[in-house]
Formats: C-alpha cells, structure tokens, sequence
C-alpha cells in the first residue's frame, strides 16, 4: 500500500474510531498542539492520548481535502489536510490538521498532531 494511503487511514481512524485504534497507532510519546480550551496540549503518553477516545467525544460525517504528504525520510513522514467533520454534539467543526509519523517496528506512529480550526 502506498505511504500516503496507509497514513491517510490511520488518521481517519482517530477521528472515527475508538481507543484500541489510538493504542495501535500511537507512538509510545506523542506531542498535541490543540488551540481549543480544555484541550490537551503538549507531549503526552499513549496511554494519555488514547484515553481522550471516548464514545461521548466521538466524531462523524468526515471530510478529508487538499490532502498533502511530505516524506522527510524513510522513517518520518507529515501529512496535513483540511477536515471537515461534525462533533458528537451535532456541531460542524473545520480546521487544518497536520500530523507526524514516525516508522516504528510495529508499523507507522502517531508522534505529533495539531488543529488550527478554520
């Protein structure tokens, strides 16, 4: 599978799965850079980070746009976009997201990840 499919998946899975899919795809430290209040920001254990996917939090209706991939090497790689999505509490939500992978030999991690809402 290509690299920006596989990593375009895994993302997906953050916004529209639940807990087992952060534990599996999550690096063991990850660094957020959430401007919302009561967000979580800063570097962050897995255990930290997979807690936050809740049922109640949850997110639908998913759109990915202006997808891009910067591969900086064979082991790290960066994809942003624009997400379209609605909150579990029915309310549209639009930012541009970027988030960083790193190769690990479990497969690709979640290192860094960050929302600027539009």
């Amino acid at each position: 599978m290509a690299l920006e499919k596989l990593l375009y998946e895994i993302e997906q899975g953050f916004w529209l799965e639940g807990k087992n899919h952060f534990l599996n795809h999550v690096d063991h430290r990850c660094l957020l850079a959430f401007p919302q209040a009561g967000e979580m920001h800063g570097v962050h254990s897995l255990e930290e980070v997979a807690a936050t996917a809740t049922n109640a939090n949850r997110w639908r209706d998913l759109t990915m746009a202006d997808r891009q991939l910067l591969e900086t090497g064979d082991d790290f790689a960066i994809i942003s976009y624009r997400a379209d999505v609605t909150r579990a509490d029915g309310e549209p939500y639009a930012a541009l997201v970027s988030s960083g992978y790193v190769r690990r030999p479990g497969g690709w991690k979640l290192a860094f990840h960050q929302h600027s809402p539009i």
